[in-house]
């Protein structure tokens, strides 16, 4: 039992809280840097630190964000006039958090298939952010759907490594977020789609038993169950929610305190609209929150507005503040496409 049982407890309930999903804002750099390139904004760290705080600026994003998921760069950063950002997401009441992973490199001996690494040193990692103000983590793992993958291999390595995670994570004071991602790419059905998510959380779940990962003290980050982006028959909205749903019953266990997905890329719509349906048709039946944990789906209409010009700060900021707030309704069954009129900028 960690000595942080009680907050880690308190911490993930609000992570969340009804109408609140979790910001993920912990693209590395390179990501980032690939981002600005597509729209010409410069790759500098001046800019990163720019739009990021864009992001943790906005003004009231707090009513419908619970908490934010930062990179190491981020965490460490300050707005432009020397506030450091831990300082403006605590004053804002958003909860901190940062991405510990060292990302998904090539598995040996599984050709085409990835393992997350960065357990080396992780618990010392833990510490200093803790001490510079996080309270939960996030690892994610990817698992990939082509001809004979994913092998039991690679679902085996990603799920013992996140378990580890985890149980170092609730050690160190900060809630882990689990994150197995299963990738939209490739033409696979929504049928195959379903059966390597099932597989890949019941060994994650297995894993985390091994390790005696509290759950009550965790949030789950998956992907949701659907056809890849070039399968000739597209999963429906309902679909999409039935089968996800289904997939998370038989499981997750009851004490999670939540599921936040991630958008993996879906459409900002379609992220929107199928979380909503799950909420609509099973929300008060489910022992968990279903939630969100974006990030593109948030920040994309923001990131092409802005482009990299101060001047557009401030509607930039209206944008991402429209999105979560369209994504808040989803989280409570409440969303419709009609609410997806673009605000009037000022």
């Amino acid at each position: 039992m960690s000595n942080y049982a009680q907050e880690l407890r308190a911490t993930a309930q609000a992570m969340v809280a009804p109408g609140k999903g979790i910001l993920a804002m912990d693209e590395s750099n390179g990501t980032c840097n690939k981002r600005f390139d597509k729209l010409g904004i410069p790759t500098t760290e001046d800019r990163r630190r720019a739009y990021r705080e864009l992001i943790l600026t906005t003004p009231n994003l707090s009513e419908f964000i619970s908490g934010a998921i930062l990179y190491d760069e981020t965490i460490r950063q300050s707005s432009q006039t020397g506030v450091p950002f831990t300082q403006i997401m605590q004053q804002a009441g958003i909860i901190i958090g940062i991405k510990v992973d060292g990302g998904a490199k090539d598995l040996a001996g599984c050709p085409g298939e990835k393992v997350t690494e960065g357990l080396d040193e992780l618990g010392s990692r833990i510490a200093e952010y803790y001490k510079m103000g996080a309270r939960f983590a996030k690892w994610r793992a990817v698992i990939t759907i082509g001809e004979g993958i994913p092998s039991r291999t690679c679902i085996e390595a990603n799920a013992h490594a996140l378990a580890r995670y985890a149980v170092l994570c609730q050690e160190g004071g900060l809630v882990p977020i689990v994150e197995p991602e299963v990738l939209i790419d490739g033409d696979h059905t929504i049928e195959l789609c379903y059966e390597v998510t099932d597989q890949t959380l019941q060994a994650v779940f297995t894993q985390l038993r091994l390790h005696k990962v509290a759950f009550d003290q965790m949030i789950l980050k998956p992907s949701m169950v659907i056809a890849g982006l070039n399968c000739s028959t597209p999963s429906t909205v309902d679909q999409v929610a039935d089968q996800t749903i289904e997939c998370l019953l038989n499981n997750v266990p009851a004490s999670v305190p939540g599921v936040a997905f991630l958008s993996g890329g879906q459409t900002n719509e379609q992220s929107s609209a199928h979380l909503n349906t799950m909420n609509a048709r099973y929300g008060d039946r489910l022992p968990w929150r279903v939630t969100f944990s974006y990030a593109r789906a948030i920040q994309q209409s923001a990131l092409e507005y802005w482009r990299g010009n101060d001047a557009n700060t401030q509607a930039a900021q209206q944008l991402l503040y429209h999105r979560a707030k369209l994504n808040s309704a989803a989280s409570v069954g409440k969303y419709s496409p009609d609410m997806e009129k673009t605000p009037v900028l000022v």
